[in-house]
């Protein structure tokens, strides 16, 4: 090789190398040019969707692209999840994590198809939410003290919630080892079934996330016992939290973020990060979403992936020290 064929060679690779990579960058730069699918891995009509579609439509309007919900229940949310980890990393496909499918599952399910510590790319927390301890109205139990003695006097009483594996399961596990009490487990595809079948009172008492009991209990049709965070919901302030309750030191306050494949261009994680905090910052956005017991929170993606990271350590050592597990 001459002296000049190395120059003429090298600068021929790298415009090579800059041809390939033009399309990248103008994609990134470009995005959106298409719609974007927000995999929400839950069934329609819980937290999650009401969250999705709330803060999806204002997202829409800032990028200039549909946001088309896909409800993609089943496994503690680890279905719809998964899909979003195995989607192509351009943008187009988000998905709607919480502290279950992003830290908790990945303790308790025997098998995993995805790692939430490496498979996803954060992109912005959504906030957190409520989960509340509620009966049918027409139960006879008046109050946790009321439910306590029932359950010590029925071992094995079931309690709903929206799935296995998720927070309200784990704040059912809690109430359990806190009260000294035994209760079974009945998870549903999601938080409509088992509220339906609250209001049928074909099940006396759930653990779900407020936003999708809140209408039933303040139409008079569930009666809510406890909220499960370290402070009342503003939604209920005459409910009390189970600390106030009597159960001291018992306070469990679910998260919910954006999330999207592993790898994703950095420009267009800042696009949409950017687009969802904008929205969650709209008036109507907020007061939507307190009124039914959401509590709005953007943050940066690395934020995110720091809370993440957190809560996975944190809540392997919950899960195990309390035997959690699902199918």
């Amino acid at each position: 090789m001459t002296p000049s064929a190395f120059p003429r060679r090298t600068f021929a690779s790298l415009l090579a190398f800059a041809w390939l990579a033009a399309p990248l960058a103008a994609s990134a730069a470009d995005y959106p040019v298409k719609p974007i699918r927000f995999i929400v891995p839950y069934t329609p009509g819980g937290t999650t969707d009401l969250v999705a579609r709330t803060v999806g439509q204002k997202v829409s309007e800032k990028l200039g692209q549909p946001v088309l919900i896909d409800n993609r229940g089943g496994a503690g949310g680890n279905i719809g999840m998964d899909a979003v980890a195995k989607a192509p990393a351009d943008g187009y496909t988000i998905g709607f994590g919480a502290i279950s499918t992003n830290a908790l599952n990945p303790h308790i399910y025997k098998s995993m198809a995805f790692d939430p510590r490496k498979d996803f790319s954060a992109i912005s927390l959504l906030g957190t939410s409520t989960i509340v301890l509620e009966v049918p109205a027409v139960s006879p139990i008046k109050s946790v003290a009321d439910l306590v003695a029932a359950a010590k006097k029925q071992p094995g009483m079931p309690y709903a919630t929206a799935g296995a594996g998720t927070s309200m399961n784990l704040a059912g596990v809690m109430f359990a080892q806190m009260t000294g009490t035994e209760l079974t487990h009945v998870a549903y595809k999601g938080s409509g079934p088992g509220i339906n079948d609250m209001l049928g009172n074909n099940i006396g008492l759930m653990f779900d996330n407020l936003p999708a009991s809140l209408p039933h209990i303040q139409a008079g049709k569930l009666r809510a016992l406890a909220v499960a965070g370290p402070r009342r919901s503003a939604s209920l302030p005459n409910v009390p939290t189970m600390a106030e309750a009597g159960l001291a030191g018992y306070a469990i306050e679910p998260w919910f973020g954006v999330y999207g494949p592993a790898g994703m261009p950095a420009a267009v994680v800042q696009a949409l990060n950017h687009a969802f905090n904008e929205a969650l910052a709209l008036p109507e956005v907020k007061d939507k979403l307190a009124q039914a017991g959401f509590s709005v929170r953007g943050s940066t993606a690395q934020e995110l992936t720091a809370l993440t990271q957190s809560e996975y350590q944190r809540l392997g050592e919950v899960a195990r020290k309390a035997g959690m597990t699902a199918d």
